[in-house]
């Protein structure tokens, strides 16, 4: 259980210390009081709850922690099983989106730690939702793989517009394990 201090948070939101009990005592930051002095603390993805309510930027160095979140982005269904299947085995939250409109809603309200992403779909291609993430600054961080049985060339351009890592269908449950430990791990 990872939490910080109202002086750690003070630092990092660049306020007075004040300031951050006031928000824990308005209940506008979920914090708990320590038994005996009854210092406070918060639970650093409570405090990252907070930042993306009140569109403040979170700290690279927090971006991660206590995130598990994985968004599956493909349109077909036996993938998306076998990717939810192997990741929550690892203790992870996974949700799907079936369509890249579809993964915009869900990459704003789930922020997910990581992405893997198929670049053949309808409507919206990955390419788009690539674009989409790299140039929206609260989901920026998020790590991508992509996810995909196109040639070199593309998986290439993947890369070239920001994607962490690709890997090409067919792929093992290793594979995919590796990958996803390589950027969040």
């Amino acid at each position: 259980m990872k939490t910080l201090t109202t002086g750690d948070i003070a630092k990092l939101c660049d306020v007075n210390l004040r300031t951050v009990i006031r928000w824990i005592d308005r209940g506008a930051l979920k914090g708990f009081k320590l038994p005996g002095r009854g210092n406070n603390r918060v639970m650093i993805e409570d405090f990252i709850a907070f930042l993306n309510e009140n569109g403040m930027p979170v700290p690279p160095d927090l971006a991660g922690e206590g995130n598990r979140r994985v968004l599956v982005i493909d349109d077909e269904p036996a993938i998306t099983r076998v990717i939810r299947r192997v990741l929550r085995a690892e203790g992870y939250e996974v949700s799907i989106a079936n369509d890249g409109f579809q993964s915009g809603t869900l990459l704003l309200q789930e922020r997910p730690i990581l992405v893997t992403l198929d670049l053949s779909m309808p409507g919206m291609d990955g390419y788009e939702v690539l674009d989409f993430i790299r140039n929206t600054a609260e989901i920026a961080h998020t790590k991508v793989i992509v996810v995909s049985a196109l040639d070199e060339n593309a998986l290439d351009k993947a890369l070239a517009r920001g994607a962490d890592k690709v890997l090409r269908k067919p792929f093992s449950n290793e594979q995919l394990l590796t990958a996803v430990k390589e950027l969040v791990n």
